[in-house]
């Protein structure tokens, strides 16, 4: 009789457990599915560091040293189909970018000046540019990403609108430095085509200036400036 009582007991026991099991993973794949966000949205932030580029230069003009930019912001992703793999960005962000070259900017006359240094003779350590916009990405947005898959290809193309609030330039040589700010013959709107492809968090980013760095005012024997930049490197885009 004691080894009935004991079966039973141990039967009982053993039929609890596989109940009390079942509840709980009943339990964990409701709570899995709770927390699937069918609404979700991708890439709202990014960080992207480029090489900087100076494209359509004029004779004599070249690049030195290592021309960087470093750019930060928010886009608002508003996906167009059910499915969530397409959508429209529009964001707004900061960007800082420096040229290394060999365009001297100096002040005379109540006006600014731009020389080819490899026409003179005068040595230099540094020369370069650095402009801060405030830009505004809007771009259309394809990927491979689902509501729990975090790993994903994408390809984003798109338009940058920039506005350069402040600019400077310096030069450094033997004889003195030249330090200027605020010069008036940058264009104060830039605007380019974007490109973004990659896998997981980062991308390879491209950015193609549709117009000039500086304006009409600025020139070289008369010729008027019509560089434009191109930025290639990485972005790194967060949720």
């Amino acid at each position: 009789m004691k080894d009935i009582y004991s079966y039973l007991f141990f039967l009982v026991l053993g039929c609890y457990l596989s109940y009390g099991q079942n509840s709980i993973d009943t339990a964990i794949q409701t709570d899995t599915t709770a927390v699937v966000d069918d609404k979700y949205r991708e890439d709202q932030f990014y960080v992207s560091v480029t090489y900087n580029l100076l494209g359509n230069k004029p004779d004599g003009v070249s690049q030195s040293g290592f021309s960087s930019g470093y750019h930060f912001g928010f886009i608002r992703d508003m996906p167009i189909n059910k499915r969530r793999n397409l959508a429209i960005g529009v964001g707004l962000g900061i960007s800082s970018n420096s040229y290394n070259q060999t365009l001297l900017i100096s002040e005379g006359n109540d006006d600014f000046q731009y020389t080819v240094l490899n026409d003179s003779d005068i040595e230099y350590s540094k020369n370069k540019f650095t402009t801060y916009l405030i830009e505004f990405p809007i771009e259309f947005r394809w990927r491979t990403s689902t509501a729990t898959d975090y790993d994903f290809w994408r390809i984003y193309a798109g338009l940058k609108l920039g506005y350069v609030f402040y600019n400077s330039s310096k030069f450094n040589s033997i004889e003195g430095d030249i330090r200027l700010s605020n010069i008036d013959s940058f264009n104060a709107f830039q605007y380019g085509l974007t490109l973004s492809a990659g896998y997981s968090n980062i991308s390879f980013h491209l950015y193609y200036g549709l117009n000039d760095i500086f304006n009409e005012d600025a020139k070289i024997n008369g010729q008027s400036i019509e560089m434009n930049s191109v930025r290639i490197g990485l972005m790194f885009y967060l949720l």
